[in-house]
């Protein structure tokens, strides 16, 4: 029997402040557990809003530490409550002046697995990144967790391809991808790319983006979460463009070796031959 992996995307809208926003999130997490939803992943700063649209210094404070801030421990014990993994993406600060874009792997049973930091940071309008953020610097990490080796890739790393297959060489069944973008600049990528990355790598990808405009800018987020199957096939819907959605599929991890068996990438992949990609 194929062995079927139930999880979860939680796409929110910015409610006004880091206390309800948070509060939306663990909302949501217990509706994808009620669900049968084994694996949650928030989207990418869940609990601010999308700040970056502006540089502002004030921001800061929503930094937090990872494990050892009042959110992780929150998530360790919500998770723990419900019997889900949750990704859950943070600001993080790992000293005075030096912050993150971080997402906290925290197992189902309540334990914190470890962190993926951004490592890919943007600054173009609307997306001023490089003021908050220091660029990742704990590589490509696979989790170990009760729903089997996940990975994590944020946001604007998903135009990197060789992330995405650092993350399927080192045994990654589901890659999570979650995002802020928005409409105008990214949205006819969207269908895209997350599908074309598990074709190439050979696994399920989750991606998420938030929804609405937010008082910082105008970004209009665009939503649209969904999963791809490793045929690139949507599996489902994908969710609103507009609304607030909670996204539970059924994810069929037999696809795995059935694709794998059938296309063979890693098999006919020639490192050898790519000494010239990590020149700098």
């Amino acid at each position: 029997m194929s062995e079927i992996i139930r999880a979860g995307l939680v796409q929110q809208r910015w409610t006004g402040d880091k206390e309800s926003m948070t509060a939306n999130a663990v909302d949501a997490i217990a509706t994808a557990a009620s669900q049968g939803a084994q694996v949650v992943c928030l989207q990418e700063l869940f609990y601010g809003p999308y700040f970056c649209q502006v540089q502002d210094a004030d921001y800061y404070a929503y930094t937090e530490g990872i494990p050892d801030g009042p959110t992780t421990r929150l998530m360790c014990e919500v998770a723990e409550r419900h019997g889900v993994v949750l990704i859950v993406p943070m600001y993080e600060q790992e000293q005075p002046g030096v912050y993150f874009n971080t997402a906290a792997v925290i197992d189902a049973d309540g334990t914190y697995l470890g962190k993926h930091r951004k490592n890919h940071i943007p600054q173009v309008k609307g997306f001023w990144e490089k003021f908050y953020f220091r660029p990742g610097n704990l590589g490509y990490p696979v989790f170990d967790t009760a729903v089997g080796r996940i990975g994590v890739y944020i946001c604007y790393e998903r135009h990197f391809p060789e992330g995405w297959r650092a993350l399927g060489l080192a045994g990654a069944r589901i890659v999570f991808n979650p995002s802020a973008t928005s409409r105008g600049l990214s949205e006819y990528l969207w269908r895209l790319e997350q599908p074309a990355a598990a074709v190439a790598n050979e696994y399920f990808v989750g991606t998420i983006n938030r929804v609405g405009v937010e008082p910082l800018g105008d970004n209009d987020f665009y939503g649209q979460s969904y999963f791809a199957d490793p045929r690139g096939q949507l599996v489902g819907d994908a969710a609103s463009d507009t609304d607030e959605e909670v996204v539970v599929r059924d994810l069929d991890m037999g696809l795995l070796a059935e694709v794998r068996d059938l296309w063979a990438f890693y098999r006919d992949r020639r490192p050898d031959t790519y000494e010239s990609l990590t020149r700098p």
